[in-house]
């Protein structure tokens, strides 16, 4: 199993200097594990209480939210992952690049784990791929995140932004290979 190491990129000017997103991103078999941590001023970042009961939520990426997505190699299905503080989440599908958006209903549950720290918040998965994704079929990967500071401002962190406007869709930003 190889796992990378991330560090991500604000879209623009951090408007936190001091904020830091990074992980690790590994693949075995046909199981993901993904980490994050989000590091520095977490007094000025809007993090929603951990839930009672995590659900399946839509429009998460509209507050702070952790994300990846995940695509077949070769081939223009991919899927989003939402994943909020919270706990709760949501996997869309795509048929193309923002074409055919679909609720994935392959998952019924996609348990992570959040521990927040005065100065970290961290976010681990750990995913099987098997109602998705047949075992030999190598998988490309972008990993994000969005921020929403308390002021409202909101701010778009990836590996890499490709395009004139911060766009996660954008295929050649899934630049992971695993």
């Amino acid at each position: 199993m190889k796992e990378l190491y991330f560090a991500l990129q604000p879209f623009d000017a951090a408007p936190l200097p001091d904020l830091k997103i990074n992980g690790t991103i590994a693949r075995n078999v046909n199981t993901v594990t993904l980490s994050y941590e989000l590091l520095g001023d977490l007094t000025k970042i809007m993090i929603p209480a951990i839930a009672n009961l995590p659900t399946r939520k839509h429009g998460l990426w509209a507050e702070t939210c952790f994300e990846f997505f995940l695509g077949i190699k070769d081939s223009p299905r991919y899927w989003e992952f939402n994943l909020s503080p919270a706990g709760h989440w949501n996997v869309y599908r795509f048929d193309d690049y923002r074409q055919g958006m679909q609720e994935e209903i392959a998952l019924t549950s996609l348990p992570f784990r959040v521990q927040e720290l005065s100065k970290a918040l961290r976010l681990n998965l750990e995913l099987d791929l098997g109602n998705l994704i047949p075992e030999n079929r190598a998988i490309v990967v972008a990993i994000t995140t969005v921020i929403k500071l308390k002021n409202g401002d909101i701010s778009y962190w990836a590996l890499t932004h490709c395009g004139a406007q911060a766009d996660f869709h954008r295929r050649d930003s899934f630049i992971y290979n695993l």
